[in-house]
Order: structure tokens, then sequence, then C-alpha cells
């Protein structure tokens, strides 16, 4: 417990490791990827919990979850919106499919996209991290939500990632 909230209270700083053109590249590859399918990624990254939150054991996929209702991530029109989550002081990424993904992405395959991203982060280099997560979950997206000829660009969500 200790060392958790230690970890929590001397998180790195969001801004630091992901700064405005880190982040304008970031919402780029979500633009880009969704040119592809009809489905919305979003990318959201929070340096540390609050210290109330640590000593009531909060966890990151909870967080993960909470994340994914306040940004609004399951209010698309297919119910198919992924959120992609780094919690920096606990070096986890979670990410939460909406129930249209339900029984077309497996937990292997979200798990690839989390792999992935942990081998850059590991390598110092969180927007290649991001980046990377983005396109592998936007090809996941692409092969059951296609966008089909003529769709319009239902752009459902901000591309920009949320940092707090």
């Amino acid at each position: 417990m200790i060392a958790r909230l230690l970890r929590h209270l001397f998180a790195p700083s969001s801004a630091r490791l992901f700064p405005p053109a880190v982040l304008q590249r970031i919402a780029a590859a979500v633009a880009a990827g969704e040119l592809r399918h009809s489905g919305e990624v979003c990318f959201a990254v929070e340096s540390a919990l609050p210290l109330r939150a640590v000593f009531a054991g909060a966890d990151p996929r909870g967080q993960a979850e909470a994340a994914f209702a306040r940004l609004r991530v399951w209010d698309t029109e297919a119910n198919n919106g992924v959120l992609l989550y780094l919690l920096l002081a606990d070096h986890r990424i979670e990410i939460v499919a909406d129930r249209g993904l339900a029984g077309r992405v497996s937990a292997e395959q979200w798990r690839g996209v989390c792999q992935l991203m942990e081998e850059r982060l590991r390598a110092g280099d969180p927007e290649a991290a991001a980046v990377q997560g983005v396109a592998a979950a936007s090809a996941l997206l692409e092969a059951h939500f296609p966008r089909a000829p003529g769709d319009g660009d239902g752009n459902e969500l901000p591309d920009l990632p949320h940092l707090s």
C-alpha cells in the first residue's frame, strides 16, 4: 500500500510525457484509423489517482471504466467505441470496448494491443506506444466495422487524447 501511495504521489506528469505536439500526432493517428472503420477510438492518460482513491483501493480497471463513462465512449450510435487508458502511476494499460464489440474481439486480441503499447513504453517512447496502440485498435475495429464506400465521417468523439 505504501509503495502504491508513493507511486501516485510522485507520478510522472502526463503533460510532460504527452506534450501538445505529441497529442496532435496521436489525434492524427485516431483520425486516420477512423477513416477505415466506423468505430470510435479514444485515448486517455491519467498521471495518478487522487490519494483518497488509492486509500479506497481503486483499481486501474475501475478507473478505466469510469473514464469510459465520463468521456462518453459508450455513447456511440453503433456501440463500437474503444478506450485506450493509461494510468502512469500504476504502469497499467486498460482497454474498455463497448458492447458492440463483445464476441467479436477476444480478450487475447485486446491483450495484444496492450503488449504492443507496453513494449514501446518500456523502450521510453510513449508517443509510439500511443500511436501504435491506436493503429492496432483501429485494425481490430476495421475487421468488424469497416467503413463502407460513401459513408460520411460520423466522428462522434473528439480525436484529441484526454490528459489528467
